[in-house]
């Protein structure tokens, strides 16, 4: 059969229906027992091979171009499950420095109480990440268009470094969706995703993804189970529904979100726009190989005055923490993603008190300028 496209699969990959009655809609399963007897594994929901569970991988499998995975409750459960699959204390892990908020505060609060030793780099310079290895380094964890400054990290440098030095490499994909970016075509071992965004893209699903190798999903498998990390059938049939729709969502925040980038270069109110798919950003160009679906519906920018006050005079778009939704929305990193980092920490990473970070939807975006033009007066 030829290769299905992204569209096609996001509406049919893993939804095989209803086997008894045939309706065209996967059935919510609510078991949390089942018949262990003939059966090829035992079906529990801490095990995450539950039907509803696996209807959401098999459609994430496909837009990945993965093997296997795992859904979760959060996008953070995904995250640190399999980063803690693959470490054990002693040894030691190379992150970029521009990390969501929630993932930096995880590890610099729980990795040295555990024993695992890391560094921070910058992440635009891919010779950081190998200057950065040691004897005891096991991965190299990238996070790529990064949050919420929106920089590159070009993704082939960094596998062909992880493979010379026989490293693992976990990547969180979110920003990019599956429909823009697919690491693991470039190198990347694991994927993951905080599906609280744009997987579930209607601000009203709370989940995590990973995707992966057979052999490196059942590794992390197994962390997942003694974690118990696990979403439940009505959350994962939301996700699975909401999938359908992802590639028209995701295309659609694209348009919009470059034109925005334009809009707002030029406009006097505002100093600087993060956005790779500007040509003036300095990932562009690396950007646009390892994105070829599209730069992405998030971006960043910096307002002369006060964010804050700025977003308080908006009718339209809504200040909201999280993003990825249908509806647009922006927030000040400095109180929210990024609030538990220090000041000194967010200067390093350009996060400042000015920066607002704006998740765009799929509104029409003249009506997106104009909400944006009156409130910037």
């Amino acid at each position: 059969m030829t290769k299905l496209s992204k569209l096609t699969l996001s509406v049919h990959a893993g939804s095989e229906g209803d086997p008894r009655f045939k309706g065209t809609v996967t059935p919510i399963y609510p078991s949390s027992a089942y018949d262990y007897e003939d059966m090829p594994a035992t079906v529990y929901p801490r095990y995450f091979n539950t039907p509803n569970q696996q209807a959401v991988i098999e459609k994430m499998v496909a837009l990945e171009g993965g093997e296997d995975g795992l859904v979760f409750s959060s996008g953070l459960a995904a995250i640190m499950t399999s980063l803690f699959a693959f470490l054990k204390s002693g040894d030691h892990v190379v992150f970029q420095n521009d990390l969501y908020g929630g993932t930096y505060y995880a590890v610099t609060h729980e990795f040295q109480r555990l024993g695992i030793n890391y560094s921070m780099v910058d992440g635009s310079k891919p010779e950081s990440f190998e200057k950065a290895i040691q004897p005891e380094t096991k991965v190299i964890y990238v996070e790529t268009p990064s949050n919420p400054t929106l920089k590159i990290t070009d993704l082939r440098a960094v596998a062909s470094i992880a493979s010379k030095h026989k490293l693992l490499t976990i990547i969180d994909n979110t920003f990019a969706s599956p429909v823009n970016q697919n690491p693991i075509s470039l190198g990347i071992d694991v994927v993951t995703h905080s599906g609280t965004k744009y997987i579930g893209g209607h601000s009203d699903i709370c989940c995590g993804v990973m995707v992966s190798s057979k052999k490196f999903t059942q590794q992390i498998r197994a962390t997942a189970i003694n974690f118990g990390g696990s979403p439940d059938p009505h959350q994962c049939y939301l996700i699975e529904r909401s999938l359908k729709t992802l590639v028209l969502r995701v295309q659609q925040q694209n348009k919009n979100a470059l034109a925005l980038a334009e809009y707002l270069k030029r406009h006097p109110k505002v100093d600087r726009v993060y956005y790779p798919g500007l040509t003036d950003h300095p990932g562009h160009d690396v950007a646009k190989a390892q994105m070829p679906g599209g730069f992405g519906g998030m971006l960043s920018f910096e307002v002369k005055g006060d964010a804050h006050a700025f977003m308080g005079k908006l009718k339209l778009i809504k200040r909201a923490l999280s993003l990825g939704g249908v509806e647009s929305t922006m927030c000040s990193p400095v109180r929210t993603s990024h609030a538990k980092m220090s000041a000194d920490e967010r200067k390093k990473i350009d996060v400042k008190d000015n920066l607002v970070r704006f998740s765009v939807g799929i509104e029409d975006v003249e009506d997106l300028k104009r909400d944006i033009g009156q409130a910037l007066i």
